[in-house]
């Protein structure tokens, strides 16, 4: 049996760890590996689900080495975050070998190019993003700050160096292939990269498995009613994720269309989502607000007859695949959402589900607002099997199988 050590900056006890970390993992553990899990995790979060992450984890063949994240001071926690993550990666390594390091990027993959330079041991860069570019296009490094400028630079460079070190490299989206192929900082192009995008528990997010008794339970906390029109919104909001542009959206969709709501199944800034909506004078009644676990998240989706998400068109997003259009297209909702964000608009023109605006103007939102009035034209039953063909979880662990088994020159 391989043993692998997977290191995540992102904790396990973020939604993020529990839907695209622990799924692959537990998926390739039937075909002879071994996992530890090295992680960073918010001290509050690892109090209320250190628990539920354990249970995910406890039938595999995986286990779970989790040390505190912190945010502040800014750079300093992170360089010393860096070294307490290499330091229990040596450590462990020490204790029982590893044959391989996959890694997300950022810090762990400054971890798992000192590990191989140092010890010899295999390492997959999983490019789950263009790390440094989205820290910039997040407002989180300001490049007019001399420190943060020379910090970009650093990671940039380390960057190239991970593509052209690493046994193997995979990418989220088509998008972003497409552009590493056109970087001369890195040797050896084309590099052989693989598309996994994100997936989806299909089993999970599946719209017959709903549990009748807890969206009845949901349906009258949440004061939905059987005429209401549910636009929902699924996850973090911030960042990248334009508020300002969603609420737009709602309130000129609510002038035309009085029985619409807007469900936000988001894990924090309930303040922050209700005080959005009246600046733009959305009715506090049409906002609903709900924190949820991973195995409400479905039910909650159930209620949504469109699911709504922009997302900053920048540079850095080119590589990303949104975990939430998965889960979205797997219980079989129609999106409305902009291009610009990794193989989003190609997906969603492609397999009829939903609608893509191009830029955030008035008269494009209305456009659509001009479809969703004329009737529902989606084909529920044809997004899921979409979504079965892009997103689903098996076959992206079939994709990891195939990388594994070249990285080990296994047949």
């Amino acid at each position: 049996m391989k043993r692998i050590l997977f290191i995540s900056y992102d904790g396990m006890t973020d939604p993020l760890g529990q839907s695209q970390v622990i799924p692959y993992l537990a998926g390739l553990t039937a075909y002879g590996y071994a996992f530890t899990i090295l992680s960073c995790d918010k001290p509050d979060k690892f109090a209320a689900n250190r628990v539920y992450v354990e249970e995910l984890i406890a039938p595999y063949p995986i286990k779970w080495v989790s040390i505190p994240y912190h945010k502040s001071p800014p750079v300093l926690s992170s360089v010393y975050d860096f070294f307490k993550l290499r330091g229990r990666a040596m450590q462990l390594h020490k204790a029982e070998p590893f044959d391989m390091i996959h890694t997300r990027v950022g810090l762990p993959t400054l971890v798992a190019q000192w590990m191989k330079r140092k010890t010899g041991v295999k390492f997959l860069n999983d490019i789950r993003g263009f790390w440094a570019d989205e820290r910039v296009d997040g407002g989180m490094w300001n490049l007019k700050n001399p420190v943060y400028k020379r910090i970009y630079r650093f990671f940039k460079k380390h960057e190239y160096e991970c593509l052209a070190e690493a046994d193997f490299n995979t990418v989220l989206t088509h998008a972003a292939k497409d552009e590493i192929h056109r970087w001369p900082e890195v040797p050896n192009q084309p590099l052989p990269i693989e598309v996994i995008p994100c997936s989806a528990d299909l089993d999970l997010f599946n719209p017959d498995k709903v549990d009748p008794v807890m969206r009845n339970t949901f349906r009258e906390q949440l004061g939905i009613q059987s005429g209401d029109f549910i636009i929902s919104y699924l996850g973090s909001i911030g960042g990248w994720y334009l508020t300002a542009e969603m609420m737009r959206f709602c309130k000129l969709l609510s002038d035309r269309k009085p029985e619409a709501k807007f469900l936000f199944i988001s894990p924090h800034r309930h303040d922050e989502i209700t005080h959005t909506a009246a600046q733009y004078g959305i009715p506090a009644q049409k906002i609903i607000t709900r924190q949820a676990k991973r195995h409400e998240v479905p039910v909650l989706l159930s209620f949504s007859d469109y699911s709504l998400f922009f997302i900053k068109p920048c540079f850095s997003k080119i590589s990303s695949s949104p975990t939430k259009h998965g889960e979205i297209m797997s219980m079989g909702i129609p999106v409305i959402t902009n291009s610009g964000v990794g193989d989003v608009k190609e997906i969603v023109t492609g397999y009829h589900a939903g609608y893509i605006v191009d830029d955030f103007a008035d008269s494009s939102f209305q456009a659509v607002i001009d479809k969703i009035l004329a009737g529902n034209p989606f084909d529920r039953t044809a997004i899921r099997k979409g979504a079965a063909d892009f997103y689903s979880l098996e076959n992206a662990v079939q994709t990891y199988k195939k990388v594994y088994a070249r990285i080990f020159n296994a047949p």
